[in-house]
């Protein structure tokens, strides 16, 4: 009982009333009533509340309550208690005082019996508020909506039938707010919780007295008479003697649907063992009128079975028994029955020349010693039996049925699937935009978006899918977030704070037959993560109890799923960006091939799937792709560190087969590492390295445990090269292999992962032939093949991550490459250069010739000084101007600062400061060194310490 809370609720009420804030200052619970007292035009001085003069008082409630309430009177002996109870419509059926005097002093409205105190109508009280929050309430003065109970408080708790959940009535405890005391609210619910009790023993007692009228029945049967020819059996016997567990499992729920059909019936079962039960319902009705259902069971064997006569028209079906046995009537539904379905049928079924029945029980069983009792019950038990039943198998296969996928919203449907119409007849289910993102809402109750609208109508103007929900303070929903429990309204016809979120809208839903709801919030581990709302509008009956409980049941189990998801998509999405990260965002320019790429990731699991492109010296391109083993996290940062140690390697201008070495030897020292640590144990990969040459027209290809590529000749024919396979990367000891392959000008190489053409279900060959047919059409650019092998080769849901590479070869003009080949001398030199500045003039490179003169004649200098003959020197007018001198000697030049005293070392200074960029590569033959030239001459012409620093005589050749 709240009984001094330090606040003036006084002042807060007066404030509200006039229309100021007051959340934080009152309970959510007692202003989301105020609220929704307003809205339906109620005012806290009204004086009269409906009265109905006719209410019935001699109901089972009351006679249920009365010894409790009587108890309570002698409890609260002396005091100004005022006990009520309510029936389930708050319309108040009896009075108990403390003090009989109170019944003098009070108002009609706390005395007299008729009185409705639903909160619809009367506000703010105890009553009502219990009827509406379903559960036990307590107002203290103010926070009652009406003047006339400002000097009160109040307790109240629902009273419910314990067998079908649903709320009978109400007891509220008042007394004036000084007497308030924290007790009431537990002698309240132990109060409460008697009468329920009360209420299952009435049940239970008409239940007695209906199996006593059928066991009379069958007493003052006449002996002898069968239904059909069946051998005893007992239920309760164990296997093999009588029926399995299982069996009995099954025969009892049979029992209980004929049960709740209240009317004469059979339905044909067939047990695990081969045999056949029939099973025969029977009204029954007790000496005090109660009316029920009673089953029997017969066992059909294997042997002779009766006959049945094929009915005419106005003819009721007959069975013709054993010879000396009389026939008798059989239900009409009996002939061909289906096993496992129940039938109903009107005829009266009862042994033949019974003289009346017997007296209380309207349709007595058949008079048969064959015949076994199953259940015996009044058809609303049966039905909540049934109910009970398949709530159960619902939450069963909502265990199986839900989260299925990682999906948020796939996962927020598989929910709605369950529950329509099995529960509702449409559901809607809102998550915060930050949740759909793998996020936390920070405040779920705003920034919401429908992700499910599913239902059995399509004519329901529910919000759709995308569209924002946000649900006002005094809604369903609103209050079901603040409660974190579901919220059951039964009558969205009175739901004033459901009306108010969109009232041209609600109330259109309302004609269209929408009319009770169910909001449940979607909690998991402390975390909202949205609304569901269920809704009945085609099921006549409202929700209750039970089904509040099973939505909630339902509701909790799909937010676990959920939240998981929802983790899932925030891992996902994070590695996902990491791996995006770590490829290749922007194609570097060359001219060597034309690039489409393409990254998929996996479905569930970001691999560790690359590809790169990689322009090397000379015009040349290095193609790659490789597949980390494994998928997460570590899959795509053990990615990013191996694309990045092949594009060092390829820096170094390394054959691709020496590039698989050295990734190798680096997968087997990370391996080794994180071995040492007890990580995650073993890295692997694959990878295919491949070096495209324009000038020849050529591409070196070498792969480790890779799948070879596509090659594509411009005559459309689709090849895939037998190359020398090599190992996966990190085995270690074992050799690469390079091929060369042909590529003419217009050819197309295609790298992919194994992601494109492996999966489960998947014939490997199959794949390649599809991909072979796909890319079958030389006419289409590298962009329109991309998009081809993704939505005709790729699984729709594929498992593993998917990299491709389609390269289009280009061919350089041989008028723009220009070689010579001289002897390793020094008077050479001047020859190369004249040679080199015609050259230049040919290509209009008039600008860059001075700067292209130093930079060969130091290159070719220093060759014939340091290296071998013959001497290969070759110009490339390519974006850049690529100035190369080839020798047979191995040994590399090294850019150093020269001292002062030094002779010679500033000829490759001048070259790093006049060269775009230059470098040395390595061939079978010797070495390479090149240095690239921008085609437009430099600003700055020469640095400016050239004159002094350069060495003269390293330039020879200029003289």
């Amino acid at each position: 009982m709240v009984v001094d809370t330090g606040i003036d609720l006084a002042s807060v009420r007066e404030r509200f009333l006039q229309g100021g804030t007051v959340e934080g200052s009152v309970r959510s619970m007692i202003l989301n009533s105020w609220q929704r007292s307003v809205r339906l035009g109620l005012s806290p001085d009204q004086a009269q509340l409906p009265y109905r003069p006719d209410v019935d008082t001699d109901v089972a409630l009351v006679r249920a309550a009365d010894p409790v309430l009587d108890w309570l009177q002698n409890r609260f002996a002396g005091s100004r208690m005022n006990i009520g109870l309510a029936d389930g419509e708050g319309t108040v059926l009896a009075r108990r005082f403390g003090q009989p005097s109170l019944a003098r002093s009070l108002p009609p409205f706390q005395v007299v019996p008729g009185f409705v105190f639903a909160e619809h109508v009367a506000g703010t009280n105890g009553i009502g508020l219990a009827l509406a929050e379903r559960r036990l309430c307590r107002l203290y003065g103010a926070e009652h909506f009406a003047e006339r109970s400002q000097g009160n408080a109040c307790s109240a708790v629902p009273i419910r039938d314990l067998l079908s959940g649903r709320i009978e009535g109400v007891l509220s405890f008042g007394c004036p707010r000084v007497d308030a005391s924290p007790v009431m609210d537990t002698l309240i619910t132990k109060a409460a919780h008697a009468i329920e009790r009360r209420l299952l023993e009435q049940s239970s007692a008409r239940e007695r007295a209906l199996l006593e009228a059928y066991l009379d029945a069958r007493r003052g049967a006449t002996v002898g008479a069968q239904v059909l020819d069946a051998a005893a059996i007992d239920l309760d016997e164990p296997a093999p003697v009588g029926l399995s567990v299982r069996d009995r499992v099954s025969v009892k729920e049979k029992a209980a649907e004929l049960i709740s059909a209240a009317q004469r019936g059979a339905v044909e079962l067939t047990l695990s063992d081969g045999r056949r039960l029939i099973l025969l319902s029977h009204v029954v009705t007790g000496p005090g009128g109660a009316e029920g259902v009673a089953v029997e069971a017969v066992l059909r064997e294997d042997g002779p079975q009766p006959r049945l006569t094929l009915p005419g028209p106005s003819d009721e079906p007959r069975a013709l028994a054993p010879p000396g046995a009389p026939a008798v009537p059989v239900p009409r539904q009996l002939l061909g029955v289906p096993s496992g379905q129940v039938t109903r049928a009107r005829p009266t079924v009862r042994a033949p020349e019974q003289p009346r029945e017997q007296p209380g029980a309207t349709a007595p069983a058949p008079a048969t010693a064959d015949g076994r009792l199953v259940l015996v019950g009044e058809p609303g038990v049966g039905t909540y039996a049934v109910a009970a039943r398949r709530r159960l198998e619902l939450l069963s296969e909502a265990s199986a049925r839900i989260g299925t996928t990682l999906d948020v919203r796939r996962t927020a449907l598989e929910l709605a699937e369950m529950a329509v119409p099995r529960l509702a007849d449409h559901i809607a289910i809102d998550l915060p935009e930050a949740v759909l993102r793998g996020e936390e809402a920070a405040d779920p109750s705003t920034g919401m978006v429908r992700a499910v609208s599913h239902g059995t109508r399509d004519d329901l103007p529910f919000y759709p899918v995308g569209a924002r929900v946000d649900p006002r303070p005094a809604t369903p929903q609103s209050r079901c977030l603040d409660r974190e429990q579901a919220v059951l309204v039964p009558d969205l016809r009175v739901s004033t704070g459901w009306i108010s979120q969109e009232p041209a809208h609600t109330e259109r839903l309302v004609a269209l037959g929408v009319h009770s709801l169910i909001a449940v919030p979607l909690l998991a581990r402390g975390v909202v993560l949205g609304i569901a709302s269920f809704y009945r509008c085609a099921t006549p009956s409202p929700f209750d109890d039970d089904d509040r409980s099973l939505a909630q049941e339902l509701a909790t189990r799909a937010a676990i799923c959920i939240d998981n998801a929802r983790r899932y998509t925030r891992e996902h999405t994070m590695v996902l960006a990491l791996q995006r990260s770590l490829l290749q965002s922007r194609l570097p320019e060359q001219s060597a091939v034309e690039i489409a790429h393409r990254y998929e990731p996996a479905e569930y699991e970001v691999g560790g799937d690359w590809f790169d492109v990689i322009p090397l010296s000379g015009t040349r391109v290095a193609l790659v792709v490789g597949d980390v083993v494994g998928h997460g996290l570590h899959a795509a940062v053990t990615m990013g560190r191996l694309r990045t140690a092949a594009r060092n390697y390829a820096e170094l201008d390394l054959a691709p087969d020496e590039v698989l070495t050295h990734l190798d030897n680096l997968v087997g020292r990370m391996d080794r590492d994180e071995t040492a640590c007890s990580t995650t144990g073993i890295i692997g990969a694959t990878c295919l390295y491949a070096v495209y040459d324009p000038t020849s027209q050529r591409a070196t290809v070498a792969r480790a445990g890779h799948l070879p590529p596509a090659l594509v000749r411009p005559d459309g024919s689709v090849t895939f090269p037998d190359l020398p396979a090599g190992p996966p990367l990190g085995l270690g000891g074992l050799p690469f292999e390079s091929a060369e392959i042909p590529l003419p000008e217009g050819s197309e190489l295609v790298l992919y992962t194994d992601g494109l053409v492996e999966g489960r279900g998947r014939d490997l060959d199959t794949s390649f032939e599809l991909l072979r047919r796909t890319l079958a059409h030389p006419d289409r650019a590298p962009e329109e093949t991309c998009r081809a092998i993704l939505s005709t080769v790729a699984p729709e849901h594929p498992d593993d991550d998917i990299a491709l590479l389609v390269a289009r070869t280009h061919a350089l003009d041989p008028g723009r490459v220009t070689e010579w080949s001289l002897p390793a001398d020094p008077a050479r030199v001047k020859d190369v250069r004249a040679s080199a500045i015609r050259r230049l003039a040919d290509w209009g490179l008039d600008e860059v010739s001075f700067t292209a003169e130093l930079l060969l004649s130091e290159l070719v200098t220093n060759a014939v000084r340091y290296g071998s003959g013959p001497i290969r020197v070759r110009l490339i007018h390519d974006r850049t101007l690529i100035c190369e001198v080839a020798d047979t000697s191995s040994t590399a030049p090294h850019l150093r600062h020269a001292a002062t005293h030094d002779e010679g070392g500033r000829g490759l200074f001048l070259v790093a400061q006049l060269a775009q960029a230059w470098g040395t590569r390595y061939t079978a033959e010797g070495k390479v060194i090149w240095a690239e030239c921008a085609l437009q001459a430099p600003s700055g012409g020469l640095p400016e310490a050239a004159p002094t620093d350069m060495d003269w005589g390293d330039l020879a050749g200029l003289a």
